[in-house]
C-alpha cells in the first residue's frame, strides 16, 4: 500500500487562511448583531427600510423608548423625514394618505400644534390638507371640526354659511355637506351606482339612462295597476309588511313605484301645465332627481280610504314600516333637508338597520343620516 503524503502549507499561506477565518468570524458576528438589532425594531412593527435608517441614524434607543408608532415608521421611510420634528411624529395619529409626512411638515411649519394636525387629518384628504396648508394658520379649528363628519374641504363654506345665517356648528356642517347652501338643481353631484342607501334629491341626480338593479313586476294584488315595477328586494320586504298589516286588518296598496327619467319628465310637464311652476318646485322632482327612478320608492295608499293621511293604514305605517326597512321620506319636520313638502304616502326602502335608527331618532331626515354615516 502506498502511504498518503500529507500536504504542508507554506507558513505565509497558513497565516493568510487564519486571517481570513478571523475576518469571516468578525463579519458573521457583525451580521448577526445587525440582524438582532433589526429584529428588535421589526418586532415593534417598524419596516426593514425604516429599521435600517433608525440604526444608521443612531435612533434605536429613542425608538425603543417610544415603542410601536405607525407615524414614526412612516416618517423614517419618507424622504421628507425631518429630525427636528421627530417628537411631533410620535404624537400624530397615522392615516394612510399620500404625502402624509410632507403635509405634517407643512402644518408644523405653519405653527399648528400636534392636536390641530390630528384634527385636520381626521377630517381631510391628502389633497384638501395640501391645499389647507397653503393658507394662513386658522385659529379655531374646533369650531366646526368637533363635528365628526365635518370635511376640511368645506371649511370656507362652513364659515360663510355660519356668518350669513347664524346657524350653529352642527346645523352648518349638515347643511353644507348636503350642498343645501347651494341653489336647488345647481352644481349637482351625479349618482351612478345603485345601492339601497343611495341618496337622490335636488342636489344629487341620476342620469337619463340610469336603471336600478333587479326590477320586477308588482303583482296586481299589491298594486292599483298592472304595469308597476320595483326592485326585487324592496318587493319582498313590502310583501312581508303587507301581510303583517293585513293580519291586523289593514289593507295597503301601491299606487306608484319605479319611474324612468322619461316618465318623470311627462309627470313634471303635466303638473307644470296644470298647476304652474310654483307647485312643481314644491311637490314635483325634476327628471333625474326623483327617488322613484331608483326603484326603491313607492307611493302607498289605503284600499278603504281615498286620503291616505286620514286612514288607519297611515297610522299603522307610521308605527311599523321601519321594521321592514321603510321610511316615510318626506315628513313635515324634514322639509328643509328634503326640499319637498310633506308626502305622507311616499315611502322609501333604506334597509332595516337604517330605518330603525331613523325611527328611533324622531324620524330624522334620510339626508341627516346620510351626512352623518354614509357620506365618508
Amino acid at each position: 500500500m502506498r502511504k498518503v503524503q500529507s500536504i504542508r502549507l507554506k507558513p505565509g499561506f497558513s497565516l493568510f487562511l487564519k486571517i481570513i477565518g478571523i475576518v469571516l468570524c468578525i463579519l458573521l458576528g457583525i451580521f448577526l448583531f445587525y440582524r438582532k438589532e433589526i429584529s428588535d425594531l421589526t418586532k415593534l412593527g417598524y419596516s426593514e427600510k425604516s429599521s435600517n435608517i433608525i440604526l444608521f441614524s443612531y435612533k434605536k434607543d429613542y425608538v425603543l423608548s417610544i415603542g410601536e408608532n405607525k407615524t414614526l415608521n412612516k416618517a423614517f421611510e419618507s424622504k421628507y423625514f425631518n429630525e427636528n420634528y421627530i417628537d411631533n411624529y410620535t404624537k400624530i395619529d397615522y392615516v394612510n394618505q399620500k404625502d402624509f409626512i410632507k403635509n405634517i411638515n407643512k402644518l408644523i411649519d405653519k405653527g399648528y400644534s400636534n392636536q390641530d394636525i390630528n384634527i385636520l387629518f381626521a377630517h381631510g384628504t391628502s389633497e384638501s390638507i395640501s391645499e389647507f396648508a397653503k393658507r394662513d394658520k386658522v385659529r379655531y379649528l374646533e369650531e366646526f371640526f368637533s363635528i365628526d363628519y365635518a370635511k376640511l374641504e368645506n371649511y370656507d363654506r362652513y364659515v360663510k354659511h355660519s356668518d350669513e345665517t347664524g346657524d350653529d356648528e352642527e346645523d352648518t356642517v349638515l347643511i353644507v355637506n348636503l350642498d343645501l347652501d347651494k341653489e336647488d338643481y345647481t352644481e349637482v353631484k351625479t349618482v351612478d351606482k345603485f345601492s339601497f342607501d343611495m341618496l337622490v334629491n335636488k342636489h344629487r341626480g341620476l342620469s337619463e339612462d340610469f336603471v336600478p338593479d333587479n326590477l320586477v313586476n308588482i303583482e296586481s294584488k299589491y298594486a292599483s295597476s298592472n304595469d308597476l315595477q320595483i326592485n326585487k328586494t324592496v318587493m319582498n320586504q313590502y310583501i312581508k309588511m303587507y301581510r303583517a298589516a293585513l293580519s291586523e286588518g289593514y289593507e295597503l296598496i301601491i299606487n306608484s313605484a319605479y319611474r324612468s327619467y322619461s316618465d318623470q319628465q311627462e309627470i313634471s310637464d303635466l303638473y307644470l301645465k296644470t298647476y304652474g311652476q310654483e307647485y312643481v318646485d314644491k311637490y314635483v322632482a325634476k327628471p333625474g332627481f326623483s327617488e322613484h327612478q331608483t326603484g326603491l320608492a313607492f307611493d302607498i295608499g289605503s284600499k278603504s280610504v281615498n286620503v291616505f293621511l286620514n286612514s288607519k293604514e297611515y297610522t299603522w305605517m307610521q308605527e311599523n314600516a321601519y321594521k321592514y326597512g321603510f321610511i316615510m321620506r318626506f315628513t313635515p319636520r324634514n322639509q328643509d333637508f328634503t326640499g319637498f313638502k310633506s308626502e305622507p304616502w311616499h315611502y322609501r326602502y333604506v334597509g332595516e338597520d337604517i330605518a330603525k335608527y331613523i325611527y328611533e331618532h324622531k324620524n330624522m331626515a334620510f339626508e341627516e343620516y346620510y351626512a352623518m354615516f354614509l357620506d365618508i
